[in-house]
């Protein structure tokens, strides 16, 4: 069965050609979980969201690609 990993990515389609299950949408190419723009308390908060997010879904069972958002 192996090891079960979370992939965060700001290009899902190709986490999911590579045979990834478990993946987390992520913002942009340059910083997929954070974004420079917000003040450093804020994108401490984003980086957060990302991060439970994944744990999260570490935790489902998955039938195939699974992708999952996070609310900003």
């Amino acid at each position: 069965m192996g090891i079960p990993v979370v992939q965060v990515t700001a290009i899902p389609n190709i986490a999911q050609m590579v045979g990834v299950n478990r993946i987390v949408q992520g913002r942009a190419v340059p910083n997929p979980v954070g974004d420079p723009s917000l003040d450093a308390e804020k994108e401490k908060e984003l980086r957060r969201k990302f991060i439970l997010k994944a744990l999260g879904l570490l935790q489902e069972e998955v039938d195939g690609p699974t992708v999952v958002t996070v609310d900003s």
